[in-house]
């Protein structure tokens, strides 16, 4: 097969991810497909970062559930992707001619394509996550990769040092960005220095790395747990990029429910900015209808809607209906649910199209809590929930 034309740099984004801390939300889609901020899905923020970055050739790693977002990404004419010459690519696991299997772990995925990233020979490689919300110019990481001349530079950001332990963590040399240690969910973290699951590589170092590491029975074939304290035991360059904006994994519920309220913040996770834009594939809706009954207070509420209750500080998705005396606050209501009359849905996440019967009281309003410790109720995709159900805080049903 001969090469389509070079690209310096492209980007392999690992979007195959099961997602169990999601719970039910996840029981049926990849967890890149989940919707987000009203009228988005999670996938949405690393592919405009990607296009709006300049790189316009993206290979999607998909392994769980994938058909809902192999059907949402398409052709990716809504990120200006559907090109001759790169465009986005699907690349689900495939059985070749002497063998075939699941991907092992995120370095393996990316071995199974190396034939992929080949056929554009790039300078340099992307390696991007599935589940983050975030805005980042990954052009302004590459400049910074080739002043360094590093075989591999990672995005971090700081995290309070009581946290840390929770995060892949690195180590600097004093005074330089250049990494000297790598530390896995460390006990007791040296640095606050988070690795944020971003990379990039000088592509002819990792490749060597990649088969080398496949060719090792021992490896977990991951980037964090293998490759990275490979490359480092070996002396290789490997430089930090400080990320000082808004990031957030949203792997837990917990978690997604926080970013989603921090879109009406606006200050932190602004999605009205012209300079930045996150696309999304969108279905043509009439426009919301709030009727002489509906009240909305600090809430993003998207096309098709109807509200005849009253809902506060809440994310309400496209194609929602939301009956007379119902009462939202501080949730999530995913595309196509309905909140019947008379329901009480507070601090929660309603799944797409699931119905929530009359006169219902799913969750409570809660006091502030730690980051990553609010006890969101959540009701399933799809889901039914009978009238007059009580559902409690933290409780899941679907």
């Amino acid at each position: 097969m001969s090469k389509v034309s070079k690209k310096e740099c492209i980007a392999m984004l690992l979007a195959g991810g099961q997602g169990t801390r999601l719970g039910v939300l996840t029981t049926n889609v990849a967890k890149p497909a989940v919707p987000f901020g009203a009228k988005y899905r999670i996938i949405d923020f690393p592919l405009s970062n990607s296009i709006n970055s300049g790189i316009d050739t993206i290979g999607v790693l998909t392994q769980y559930r994938p058909f809902e977002l192999h059907q949402y990404i398409g052709n990716g004419q809504p990120w200006d992707l559907d090109r001759l010459s790169g465009g986005i690519y699907v690349l689900p696991p495939y059985m070749g001619a002497k063998s075939g299997e699941w991907y092992k772990g995120t370095a393996n995925a990316i071995y199974q394509n190396i034939d992929f990233i080949d056929n554009y020979d790039p300078d340099y490689v992307v390696i991007l996550s599935g589940d983050h919300i975030y805005k980042m110019d990954y052009h302004d990481m590459l400049k910074d990769h080739k002043k360094n001349n590093a075989d591999c530079t990672i995005a971090v950001r700081d995290v309070p040092i009581e946290e840390a332990s929770r995060f892949g963590i690195l180590n600097l040399k004093k005074n330089s960005r250049q990494i000297e240690e790598f530390e896995e969910k460390p006990k007791q973290p040296k640095s606050t220095k988070a690795s944020m699951g971003i990379y990039i590589f000088t592509w002819s170092k990792l490749r060597e790395y990649l088969i080398d590491d496949e060719n090792d029975k021992a490896s977990e074939n991951d980037f964090g747990k293998n490759i990275i304290p490979k490359m480092l035991g070996d002396k290789q360059r490997l430089f930090a990029y400080q990320f000082d904006g808004y990031w957030k994994d949203v792997g837990t519920i917990s978690s997604l429910w926080e970013a989603n309220m921090d879109v009406l913040k606006g200050s932190e996770l602004n999605l009205d900015d012209d300079k930045w834009k996150i696309y999304a594939r969108n279905n043509a809706e009439p426009p919301q209808f709030i009727t002489p009954t509906g009240k909305v207070t600090n809430c993003l509420v998207s096309e098709g809607t109807v509200v005849k209750g009253t809902v506060k500080d809440s994310i309400i998705s496209h194609s929602v209906t939301i009956g007379e005396g119902a009462y939202v606050e501080a949730s999530i209501i995913m595309p196509g649910a309905v909140i019947e009359d008379g329901a009480d849905v507070r601090y929660s996440i309603i799944g797409w199209d699931a119905v929530v019967g009359k006169n219902s009281l799913v969750g409570e309003t809660l006091d502030e809590c730690r980051p990553g410790e609010w006890k969101i109720s959540v009701i399933g995709p799809r889901y039914n929930l009978p009238e007059n159900s009580v559902v409690g805080a933290n409780e899941m049903l679907g």
